[in-house]
Formats: C-alpha cells, structure tokens, sequence
C-alpha cells in the first residue's frame, strides 16, 4: 500500500510540475549549463567573489537582516497545493508570440513574449502572490521575465516584464525595474536541481531581505524602499558565505549550495522574507534535506563591496 501511495504521489508530482509544453523536465530534456549559457562568463551573476573585498557596512547590513535568522530555501517540491518555488520553462523559435499588457507599460520591454498559454506561473493559477513567469527561448538565446502575470486566453497581463538576451552583459537603465524589484533578472539567480545533482552551482543566487534602502547596486538599476537608513541593505547588494564556514557536515546537495554562497554569492533583489534564498521547484528536491539550510545563520555571512550606492 505504501508504494502505491508513493507511485501515485509521484505521479500527481509530474503532473503539476508538467504544465509547459517545453518544460525543462519533459520528454527533451535541456541541459541549461551546457545547451543554454546563461549570460557571459565576465557577467556579474558568473563572476567570482570570493576574493573581493568585506563592505564597510558588512555588519551594519548583517544587524539589519537578521544575525541569528536562518536561511531559507524558499523552493522545493509542493508547498500549498503547487510548486514551491519560481518556476521555469524553456520553448524552442517555434513558439508562438502573444501580446503583453502591462501596468507600469513605461518601465517594461514591450512584447509580444513566446509565453505559453499554460505556463507555469509562481504560486499556481491561483496565486495572490508575486506571480512570476520565466520562459527560456533555447533557440534564440532570450529570457522573458513577467510579474504579476496573469493569461487572458489570447494575451497575457502583467505588471512588469523585461527581455535579456542571453548572450550579453547588458543591464536595465537606472530607476527602471524589470520583472523584480532590483531591475535584475531572475533565472539566472535561482538554485535548479540539475546543477545541484550535478554538484556544483556555477552562478550568484537571489535572495530577498524584508526591509530593504532606498538606494540600489549595479548591476541593480531599480530600489523598491522609501527607507534611508544607511543600515538597510540596498538592492543589488552581494552578500558570501564566509570562507571558515565548515560545510562537511551537509548533504552533497546542500555542499554545492553553500560552496556557490562561498564563490559567487548572493544578491538582494527583492523584499521579501528574510534570509529566503530563490529556486525552481522541482518534484525531485528532499525537501526534509533543504531544510537543513537552515542551520545557516546570518552571522555565517558577510557582505562584499563590489560598488557603490545610486540614489
């Protein structure tokens, strides 16, 4: 009876990650590292830090988030009856291109975006949350990023969006937001489950803060605060896993995790939760496993100096 259970839980799982028709766990896999760059290796989210230098304000900034506060995986398998997580899907040059309306129509890039009809949107269709869409054109090396995404059957709405192309350093113009608060992408700071069974993660991870500064980082362009409290971390900053931070006692999953903390670190980039680290979800994820990430504090942190603040 147990295996049955779980034949049918896993099933159920495939199903409701399933809802894209080129969706990264379909029939055709993608490997994203291989098949995919996702932006040049000198691009700030592939850049290794683990040798610049500690920000000034490190432990002004690590107060203000929270020094005893855990980290948290804020991805996983299923958590309220859908994927946990910021979801993705890749399409090939054949996928249809549909318009995009948009609330802030000035700040946003202009569609038509290949968004499937069924793609999968953070949260689920029923989300009162950020409902964030990511689409990966795999053919033409372009990124489409929606916020507030909502399908109207011939189009979709949204209330920001932007395109990248994959295979250029270029940023957001300054006090221009993207599809997150920052003005950054998204994709490319998510934990995704292939290169974390791969063991390694080879790019910056994005992370939320609740209370964040009027003021943002490049390659930030965008903050999302009236606070001005030079304690409150501005968008864009980056933040590592201090080097002595002993990581033998965690998983090979969670190892490759806090090594890609240690090396290229994390952004601030939206608020949000505290400490609350962004990925895919995936029905392959241990969530029980994730959660030891949380023995991870704040104080096993220290924030890099890679810029200073625009205003």
């Amino acid at each position: 009876m147990g295996k049955a259970i779980r034949a049918a839980t896993l099933i159920f799982l495939a199903l409701l990650f399933q809802s894209c028709p080129h969706i990264v766990h379909g029939d055709e896999p993608v490997d994203i590292n291989v098949d995919i760059p996702i932006f040049p290796p000198a691009n700030p989210w592939n850049t290794d830090i683990s040798g610049y230098p500690v920000h000034p304000d490190s432990n002004a900034f690590i107060g203000s988030i929270g020094p005893s506060a855990p980290l948290h995986p804020d991805f996983g398998t299923v958590y309220n009856g859908a994927p946990n997580g910021i979801p993705f899907c890749v399409v090939d040059g054949s996928e249809r291109r549909v318009p995009v309306v948009f609330d802030y129509e000035a700040e946003s890039d202009p569609g038509p975006y290949p968004i499937p009809y069924n793609a999968p949107i953070e949260g689920g269709p029923a989300s009162t949350g950020d409902r964030h869409v990511i689409v990966v054109d795999r053919t033409n090396l372009k990124l489409y990023e929606l916020f507030a995404a909502l399908p109207m059957g011939s189009y979709w709405r949204a209330g920001s969006g932007a395109v990248w192309d994959l295979t250029k350093n270029e940023v957001r113009p300054d006090y221009r937001t993207s599809a997150d608060a920052a003005g950054l992408p998204i994709f490319p700071g998510l934990v995704r489950y292939d290169e974390v069974a791969s063991g390694a993660v080879n790019h910056a991870l994005r992370f939320t803060v609740s209370v964040t500064r009027r003021a943002f980082i490049p390659p930030a362009s965008h903050f999302a605060s009236d606070d001005t409290d030079p304690a409150r971390p501005p968008m864009g900053l980056r933040l590592r896993l201090k080097a002595d931070f002993d990581v033998s006692g965690f998983s090979a999953a969670n190892r490759a995790i806090l090594n890609a903390l240690k090396k290229y670190g994390m952004i601030v980039a939206d608020n949000g939760g505290d400490w609350f680290l962004s990925g895919a979800p995936d029905p392959r994820w241990d969530d029980d496993d994730l959660h030891e990430l949380g023995r991870v504090t704040g104080n096993d942190f220290e924030a890099v100096y890679t810029g200073d603040n625009k205003y």
